[in-house]
């Protein structure tokens, strides 16, 4: 784009940085009832467009954030690069210490992204903020506070008061009546009618029984009856239902009415927010090495203390909220209120959380409100009849490529459901965050599909973004930061979307971290493409270090993506079969097995010190998990073989390779725990970089080991003492270094650089500390 054009034309005209399309019809369907106006106008100042920020001058040359012709040559004017990534002299050279020039510079100090940001883009003025404001305002003049708006599952759905009588609130726009039948009214699809409320919005009372107890009992099942237009009786569950469970002669669930007389109460408090986030990404379910669905109870009892000896302070819960079906890994939600009932009850879930509490582990939720399972017998879809309701009507209400349906997030009630899901979760379980997943979909009309994110701010500004899902996030992370300050949330973005981790006062999105998702790629095409020898240190580097300047990441090398049926985790692309073979500690280690194992731990640890702000783990891959996942299905004969995690692998008596892989994660979280990690390096296939006093050196080179090999250190002590050593005997290496050798320091210059030097002895395949 030359530099005549500026952002008011090359991203949309006046309308700026999100068109109105839409907004200024809130009204009845949308925002509804109380929004005359809609969010109206195109704000024509929205992103100071007038003044025409071309992207050449504005943002950076048309090559954007990351070609190749951009990080050979810095973009000097685009990103404010001064010394740019020209890999040799950004990351570092034999020093490998990333000089002043380097990391610090590399990524876009002073006249980095901020300014592209805040300056460039104006977002704190712009329209998405001020849409944000507008909307959080009317919000509260119409609901009183958002702190009652978001407390909504508090009077929606079954609410026993005081007396023992119950009240029921539904809000179902398309319904021409609504009942409610169960067990206890022998299923009469009549004789209990909802009265009709405005704003689509009905409501029962039932007083108490004669002996003063609930009309209806704890675990009931129960039934909304819902009359449409056409004259059909539709059988649904409240959306709000807090509790449902598969029926006995079908795969649909029922809604079972959860009120028992001795709820669970939590006992410990939240932990505080971790300094530095290591998260353990668990499913209940496969947390066992037995061929069934396992509990809350075994994961509260088996699995919380592997965590904890593991040093993650940290656990991310998947699939959580109920879904009917299992092999969707939790992301096809059907009750968004209910605690999947598969794995136990809601209490045994609050007695989980509470159990990791006492244990300092802060717990997220994998929280999916991207998208709904399409079911309607136990879900939201068409749950008033009509093909609206909580959704897009139409093609825009269906995703494309998941077969779900997708929110309308314009609409006032959904805003209100979706946002009290959150409260719910927080209030009642106690959780401590979230992991928003799938928000590349929900940031744009496309939803990512066919979409290479090469870094230009055109793909991120214009018309295919979704400002009512924009905004929706940046209420959702509003309130739940500013009614809970230590709360986490992390978005799960492929896109590289510009502010989504800076604050909402900020013009940001507003969470704390996105999981940098370029780095598991990159490690799985490294293991397919190329030989030991084609490694290239700097290209590694720059994956794990290249994120957005003051946006929080968190790196990993592999997640419950790549553990998926098709996939490889990375300990089978490292050893492949022969992990079925040879992982015995009893005999000689084959070159595969050995290569394989230094490789993992050096691949594990490299991505823990530079990946990110905080570190991810999927379950079992810490130990090197040989399997798989596959849930059971028609075309695996409904087999639970891979839907499960060995964790009987590790057993002693088993004298298996994989006690010492799970040896070395432990000591490497427990060491990050103490030192907190920084800096880095290249040449001779070697990484060498500084965090926290703490030096790294990697030497990746296939055969080559370099001895007297001399190390520059910012800060280092007169005499440095040895940490960790991924090629100890204890961890499955070959116990080559002398962890006894006392290194001293030289006050000697070093390439120019003035820093005190060492030399150490660095083996092939091995990490030291």
């Amino acid at each position: 784009m030359g530099q005549g054009q500026g952002l008011g034309q090359g991203l949309g005209q006046d309308q700026g940085l999100w068109q109105d399309q839409g907004l200024g019809q809130g009204q009845e369907q949308g925002l509804g009832q109380g929004l005359e106006q809609g969010l109206e106008q195109g704000l024509e100042q929205g992103l100071g467009l007038e003044q025409g920020l071309g992207l050449e001058q504005g943002l950076g040359q048309e090559q954007g954030l990351g070609q190749e012709q951009g990080l050979g040559q810095g973009l000097e004017q685009g990103l404010g690069l001064e010394q740019g990534l020209g890999l040799e002299q950004g990351l570092g050279q034999e020093q490998g210490l990333g000089q002043e020039q380097g990391l610090g510079q590399g990524l876009g100090q002073d006249q980095g992204l901020e300014q592209g940001l805040e300056q460039g883009l104006g977002l704190e003025q712009g329209l998405g903020y001020q849409l944000f404001t507008e909307r959080l305002s009317k919000l509260e003049e119409a609901e009183g506070s958002f702190d009652d708006f978001t407390r909504s599952y508090m009077s929606y759905g079954v609410q026993r008061q005081a007396n023992n009588s119950l009240m029921f609130k539904e809000w179902a726009p398309g319904a021409q009546a609504l009942f409610l039948t169960g067990d206890f009214n022998d299923w009469n699809s009549t004789s209990h009618p909802y009265t009709k409320k405005e704003y689509g919005k009905w409501e029962l009372y039932l007083p108490p029984k004669r002996n003063k107890a609930p009309a209806i009992e704890h675990e009931t099942k129960l039934k909304l009856v819902v009359l449409t237009s056409e004259g059909e009786e539709l059988f649904r569950i409240s959306p709000w239902a807090k509790y449902c469970h598969k029926h006995v002669d079908s795969n649909t669930y029922d809604w079972i009415h959860w009120d028992p007389i001795r709820p669970f109460l939590h006992q410990h408090t939240r932990p505080k927010r971790p300094r530095s986030l290591r998260i353990y990404e668990a499913h209940v379910g496969i947390a066992s090495p037995a061929e069934e669905i396992a509990t809350y109870t075994n994961f509260t009892l088996n699995v919380l203390p592997k965590i904890k000896d593991l040093g993650y302070n940290c656990v991310q819960l998947m699939a959580i909220m109920e879904h009917a079906y299992y092999g969707s890994f939790g992301y096809q939600v059907t009750n968004f209120f209910a605690a999947s009932s598969r794995f136990g009850t809601p209490e045994d879930l609050k007695r989980l959380v509470d159990t990791a509490h006492s244990l300092g582990i802060t717990v997220l939720l994998d929280v999916v409100h991207s998208h709904a399972s399409s079911n309607t017998a136990d879900g939201l879809n068409k749950f008033d009849g009509t093909d609206s309701c909580f959704f897009h009507s139409g093609p825009r209400g269906h995703h494309p490529q998941w077969g779900s349906r997708l929110f309308n997030y314009q609409s006032w009630e959904v805003l209100r459901f979706l946002l009290s899901n959150l409260r719910w979760w927080m209030e009642e379980y106690r959780f401590d965050g979230f992991r928003f997943d799938g928000v590349s979909s929900m940031l744009y009309h496309h939803h990512g599909i066919a979409m290479s994110f090469s870094g230009g701010y055109s793909e991120y500004f214009g018309m295919q973004v979704d400002e009512d899902s924009i905004i929706h996030l940046m209420l959702s992370n509003h309130i739940l930061h500013t009614l809970y300050p230590d709360c986490i949330t992390i978005a799960e973005d492929v896109s590289g979307m510009p502010g989504l981790c800076k604050p909402v006062k900020n013009g940001g999105l507003g969470f704390d971290y996105r999981l940098n998702m370029a780095v598991p790629d990159k490690w799985i095409q490294i293991l397919k493409e190329l030989k030991d020898e084609e490694w290239d240190m700097g290209n590694i580097v720059y994956t794990l270090t290249n994120r957005r300047k003051g946006e929080g990441s968190i790196g990993y090398s592999e997640s419950h993506d790549q553990a998926l049926v098709g996939d490889k985790s990375l300990a089978f692309w490292l050893m492949d079969k022969e992990m079925y073979t040879n992982m015995s500690s009893l005999i000689p280690m084959t070159p595969v097995i050995d290569r394989g194992i230094q490789l993992h731990k050096m691949i594990r640890l490299l991505t823990h010190a530079l990946g990110g702000e905080g570190y991810l783990n999927f379950m079992g891959n810490e130990f090197g998990h040989p399997d798989w996942l596959d849930f059971p299905r028609k075309g695996n004969g409904e087999s639970y073989q891979y839907a499960r995690r060995q964790y009987n692998l590790l057993d002693p008596d088993n004298n298996l390779r994989y006690t010492q892989l799970y040896a070395f994660d432990r000591d490497m979280n427990l060491t990050e725990d103490k030192y907190g990690w920084l800096a880095s390096q290249k040449k001779d296939k070697v990484i060498v970089f500084e965090r926290a006093n703490v030096m790294f050196v990697f030497n990746f080179h296939p055969s080559n080991s370099y001895s007297d090999y001399r190390i520059a250190a910012a800060f280092c002590s007169d005499t440095p003492s040895h940490l960790l050593d991924s090629d100890a005997e204890q961890y499955g290496g070959h116990g080559r270094l002398d962890t006894d050798t006392e290194f001293f320091t030289e006050q000697e210059p070093f390439k120019g650089s003035g820093r005190r030097t060492y030399n150490t002895y660095t083996n092939t395949h091995t990490h030291i500390l």
